[in-house]
């Protein structure tokens, strides 16, 4: 399952079956699920869309569900709903990334703005992941004499000061950094700066 959803976890039957009428009439796939455990018994790391999760439930919790996901790296947006609003499991919730939290009865047309806005957030995250997995492997394809001098041109060394530093001549250099640029796809320094953060790379700089 890899299209955008709505994933509904809930114990209850009838808010399971009113609110997946509700989204399958205007055209969001939804997915039901009783419990928590349920949900992580048939989980993915490629699903994406968007989560909505009772607070209460028998076994696990919907919080406890939430930190679960947090622990296997799956951010997906969750919307929490609940018939027993209080203010520490709000605050906790927030705190680990949810994007709303709504007592019942639900406005529908609040959830499904919600909803939509989370969908596209998740979409968002999907396409910059891909972006950076893409830049990443690309800076995997140095050297470590490019990275080297990557890590130090980045942060604006000449490379006079480089080829002091590293024990290599300034015309070494000049080859490495030229290519660093074809590997990387970019023009200049500043483009490759860009491109670094992009990457959400860290290399180690060089004293």
């Amino acid at each position: 399952m890899t299209a955008p959803s709505v994933f509904l976890v809930d114990d209850d039957f009838a808010v399971r079956d009113s609110l997946s009428l509700f989204f399958k009439t205007v055209g969001i796939p939804v997915e039901c699920f009783h419990s928590a455990e349920s949900f992580l018994d048939e989980c993915s790391q490629y699903w994406k869309g968007c989560l909505i999760l009772d607070v209460r439930m028998p076994g696990k919790s919907g919080l406890n569900l939430q930190e679960e996901l947090i622990r296997r790296g799956m951010r997906m947006p969750v919307i929490f709903i609940t018939g027993y609003g209080d203010v520490p499991t709000t605050v906790q919730a927030m705190k680990n990334g949810a994007i709303e939290f709504m007592i019942k009865p639900i406005n529908m047309a609040e959830l499904l703005d919600h909803v939509q806005s989370a969908i596209e957030f998740s979409n968002s995250q999907q396409r910059a992941g891909e972006k950076r997995d893409a830049l990443q492997k690309r800076l995997s394809t140095l050297t470590l004499r490019e990275s080297e001098i990557l890590s130090l041109a980045i942060v604006g060394v000449s490379n006079k000061e480089i080829a002091q530093r590293l024990g290599i001549s300034h015309r070494t250099v000049e080859t490495h950094r030229s290519r660093v640029l074809v590997k990387t796809g970019v023009k200049n320094i500043l483009e490759l700066t860009r491109f670094v953060v992009d990457a959400d790379s860290f290399i180690e700089k060089i004293p």
